[in-house]
């Protein structure tokens, strides 16, 4: 028999918790948009915001309001400067908004502002420029990624446990058209994201794609919560923090495939015919919940030790990630399956149809009985 972190047979109502999951996970997502308006929206890097970041290692720890000192005669705009990495490491990121300058110059006048101001070895590791178009253009691409990775989530989620093809191509066209007219309207990239999503969620509860609803949903949710946190902490966004969003989508839909795909076996279960739908969803997350934490753990681990051991350059992929996986794992559980029972009261399975009674028409005969 294979080793079982929690037993097979554990029977806890996760279930029995979802309104206060539901309750907490409305909190952090909207702490998270607070957070978001109140700092104008998420702090873009340079990739998206255009700008120059430079790296610079020195020979030992500075005060980076030092180095802010310094740099005042390269005039660069909205000029910043954090710690890179570890403090031992003394390295640390110069971010400014794009002048009109080539990159020699900046680099150049970068190194002899430091030189003279500070008096201290240095080593510029790294310098990277985006213009504000190039920039804008990448921010809408990410945009754009991450909407369609949800999109295909829905349909392959609702042909797969639901066989409804050809709802989940409806659901598409559907997608299609509300983008196509908003465009015509003119409406920016993130608002017809936005539209586009509160769409998808719509027309998969009208067409009763519930499965697919569970699972958009649980997407949603992480991808914001992820956001939120990243904006509550001040931390940028840039295309290494898209790739680990979109790293999050693929896997909290695996996680949340593995007890989508339990349920279905239950709810064609001999054993389960007579169970409510609520036991049937409740038994199958306990059955994979040894699975789940297994999974989430070695993943776990794994980020950790980039978080830890990756340098400064991975540091915020790897928070990400963390919060992701932590996140994902728990909208599996208390986000995916619940709103199976609260909107999928129609998948309950059907009772077995009672076999034909056939009437047997038995005659009876008299009979005479001849006493001689």
């Amino acid at each position: 028999m294979g080793f079982e972190l929690i037993k097979h047979t554990t029977n806890i109502n996760f279930l029995k918790y979802r309104r206060w999951a539901y309750a907490g996970s409305l909190l952090i997502i909207l702490v998270g948009i607070a957070s978001l308006i109140v700092h104008g929206g998420p702090v873009y890097g340079v990739d998206f915001a255009g700008g120059v970041s430079v790296q610079v290692k020195f020979a030992q720890p500075v005060d980076p309001e030092a180095i802010s000192k310094a740099l005042e005669p390269v005039a660069l705009p909205g000029l910043s400067v954090q710690r890179f990495g570890q403090e031992k490491e003394a390295s640390y990121l110069i971010r400014a908004s794009l002048p009109e300058t080539a990159q020699d110059t900046i680099r150049s006048q970068v190194g002899k502002a430091l030189t003279d101001g500070l008096k201290i070895p240095f080593e510029i590791q790294r310098l990277d420029t985006v213009g504000p178009k190039v920039g804008a253009d990448l921010r809408s691409a990410a945009l754009h990624a991450a909407f369609v990775a949800i999109l295909l989530i829905a349909i392959y989620i609702s042909g797969r446990f639901e066989q409804r093809w050809m709802a989940a191509g409806v659901m598409a066209a559907g997608l299609g058209g509300s983008i196509w007219l908003l465009n015509q309207f003119g409406v920016n990239v993130g608002g017809m994201i936005v539209a586009a999503l509160l769409v998808t969620l719509v027309l998969c509860f009208m067409l009763k794609l519930k499965f697919a609803l569970g699972a958009v949903v649980a997407d949603i949710h992480d991808v914001l919560i992820t956001i939120g946190i990243f904006s509550l902490l001040g931390k940028e966004f840039d295309l290494t923090i898209v790739a680990a969003l979109l790293t999050i989508l693929g896997y909290s839909l695996n996680d949340t495939i593995i007890v989508y795909d339990r349920i279905r076996e239950n709810l064609r279960d001999p054993a389960h015919k007579d169970a409510s739908f609520e036991k049937i969803i409740n038994d199958a997350v306990n059955q994979t919940l040894s699975r789940t934490i297994l999974t989430a753990g070695t993943a776990l681990i794994s980020v950790l030790a980039l978080y830890i051991f990756g340098g400064g350059a991975l540091h915020e992929f790897a928070l990400a990630m963390i919060i992701g996986i932590v996140v994902g794992t728990y909208s599996s559980v208390f986000v995916a399956s619940p709103i199976l029972l609260d909107f999928g009261k129609g998948l309950d399975q059907p009772k077995p149809t009672p076999a034909p009674v056939t009437t047997v028409k038995v005659e009876r005969k008299k009979l005479k009985v001849r006493i001689a």
